[in-house]
């Protein structure tokens, strides 16, 4: 089984520290959701944990093998990554942006064949893009550019994806239809970590929540365990109470 594993990470740069033994893991089957302010140490955690940086101290492990010691194929292959900027260098045709999930499998753009072409037709299904498979990017709106995204990752067919804030700048119909389409990713055997910043639809969607705040990881479990009253209030200094079962958030403390 394919397993992401975080132990213990540290990072510091220019005197500030980043990240505090942050430990967690990921594995088929799991969607989990990284909670937390802005500052509080998430995409420092994801790049750390994927080896794009450096830990000042602990380790990272796929599959056992260090993350650092994997090539940018050799982790593309395994792991889809979304980060939270995800620029296009020129407008393109949706198919072609799709087809670039294949480029760590050699793949060569206009050139598909075989199992990468079939790879390709399977996501653009999935997300839901065949009308618009020759339309160029520049013409799409921003919910149909994330599916776009979506495809892209999962036209790799990782086995694990991640994904920073997938849904920014999204109206709720669209990040419900993102969501879905990482949720049945995770139901036909993937893993998912995703950035958010929208609580309710973490609770709604996650099979573990991470909380993380000033660089630490704070609370690791299911929503029901770990969303409460009093951890909104550690982490987001909001004031929050429960009501006929539902979290209620009244305003900043």
């Amino acid at each position: 089984m394919t397993e992401l594993k975080a132990a213990d990470l540290m990072l510091a740069i220019d005197g500030a520290t980043l990240l505090q033994t942050a430990s967690f893991s990921l594995a088929p089957g799991e969607l989990v959701i990284l909670l937390g302010p802005n500052g509080a140490g998430k995409t420092s955690l994801i790049r750390t944990t994927l080896g794009l940086q450096a830990p000042s101290a602990g380790k990272a492990t796929l599959g056992g093998e260090d993350t650092r010691q994997l090539s940018p194929s050799e982790r593309a292959r395994q792991i889809a990554y979304l980060p939270q900027t995800r620029p296009l260098a020129w407008p393109n045709q949706v198919q072609d942006v799709v087809a670039l999930g294949r480029f760590s499998h050699g793949a060569t753009l206009g050139k598909l064949t075989g199992g990468d072409a079939a790879a390709v037709d399977r996501a653009i299904v999935a997300c839901d893009l065949t009308h618009l498979a020759h339309r160029s990017t520049d013409s799409l709106s921003g919910g149909e550019l994330a599916r776009v995204h979506c495809a892209r990752a999962f036209a790799t067919e990782a086995k694990l994806l991640i994904a920073d804030e997938p849904t920014a700048a999204l109206d709720p119909r669209h990040q419900f239809r993102i969501l879905d389409l990482i949720k049945s990713y995770v139901d036909d055997g993937g893993g998912a970590l995703l950035v958010l910043h929208d609580i309710e639809l973490a609770a709604r969607y996650a099979t573990r929540l991470i909380w993380m705040k000033e660089g630490r990881i704070v609370a690791d479990g299911p929503p029901s365990q770990t969303l409460t009253a009093e951890r909104l209030s550690d982490v987001y200094r909001v004031s929050a109470r429960m009501d006929a079962g539902r979290l209620i958030m009244d305003g900043a403390l």
